[in-house]
């Protein structure tokens, strides 16, 4: 059962009232799992009442005691003369999460993180050794021709959700971030930090084997919709990068620049050319074993020599 129906938030929330309850000896197959929960902690009684923000939002909140005899009337009258106060030490307390949560969502959790923390200055950066992953959809400017607006955000909206959910989850848990979307294509960087480099090389890998999968899972459910399948190529180079904010005095963006970043969107590029879904440069192919095949040295735009970059099978 979903932790919100049922419970006391939403009783209290929906009906706006407050909520007395007793914990014990409750019917296990019949009462809401936090009640449950709460009472196999040891609660013996339960109250739960409205907070009232700034803004005029209603929170939920709960109050439980393991007392014998529950809450008597005193406590219940303390716990509503002190509401008030309670909602105004609170109210600051949920916002910065808000905002951290939103900014998270949009920039990342490492520059969410440094503005949040007031860190943020216009020319501060940072040098490391990364995996840098650029992702694109391969074909879309023709696509973009032919299809509707609807259609067009429909097909985004399917391959990001291929690509993000499996870049995101594997990146962050290794301390990274998914930095920019830019049109139909994504730029992430793996910092080497919490684990080896060929770690996390071996990380970077498994992304775009997982971005591959899913966007493969999503074809099969467009080809059954009747709809044009996409094809999407990931390039990878390691390398030193440099996070910077960059930008005028009011409006600052979070980035990360160096070579590696502008190799790793040259290798990206020559998936097309080479017509393979994955490519990585040898400076990643070294940290691996096994599973790649050399496609050979390339000349790319902005590097003065050959690249030889290496398919995933």
């Amino acid at each position: 059962m979903p932790a919100y129906t049922g419970g006391p938030f939403e009783y209290v929330l929906v009906n706006k009232t407050t909520l007395h309850k007793n914990l014990t000896d409750l019917n296990v197959e019949k009462e809401h799992g936090a009640y449950i929960d709460l009472a196999a902690a040891g609660g013996t009684d339960l109250y739960a009442n409205l907070l009232e923000y700034g803004d005029g939002s209603i929170q939920g909140c709960t109050y439980v005691t393991d007392n014998q005899y529950g809450f008597s009337d005193e406590h219940i009258s303390l716990i509503e003369n002190t509401r008030h106060g309670l909602a105004c030490a609170l109210e600051p307390v949920a916002m910065r999460r808000s905002t951290e949560s939103l900014l998270r969502t949009y920039i990342g959790n490492g520059p969410a993180s440094a503005a949040v923390d007031g860190s943020i200055r216009r020319g501060e950066h940072t040098t490391i050794d990364a995996v840098v992953i650029f992702t694109d959809l391969r074909g879309f400017t023709e696509k973009t021709e032919k299809w509707t607006k609807s259609d067009l955000f429909e097909a985004l909206n399917s391959y990001f959700d291929a690509v993000v959910d499996a870049v995101v989850d594997a990146v962050e848990k290794s301390g990274g971030d998914v930095l920019k979307f830019m049109g139909d294509g994504i730029l992430s960087v793996l910092p080497i930090k919490n684990q080896s480099t060929k770690a996390t090389c071996g990380i970077a890998i498994d992304v775009a084997r997982t971005a591959i999968s899913s966007m493969n899972t999503i074809n099969d459910e467009r080809l059954r919709a009747g709809e044009p399948s996409l094809s999407m190529v990931i390039g990878m180079h390691l390398g030193s990068v440099t996070y910077g904010n960059i930008g005028s005095p009011s409006r600052l963006d979070f980035t990360v620049v160096g070579s590696a970043v502008n190799i790793a969107s040259r290798v990206q590029d020559l998936c097309k050319r080479v017509g393979e879904p994955i490519l990585i440069t040898s400076e990643i192919f070294k940290y691996l074993s096994s599973d790649f095949i050399s496609k050979g040295a390339h000349n790319v735009r902005g590097v003065i020599k050959p690249i030889e970059v290496f398919a995933v099978e």
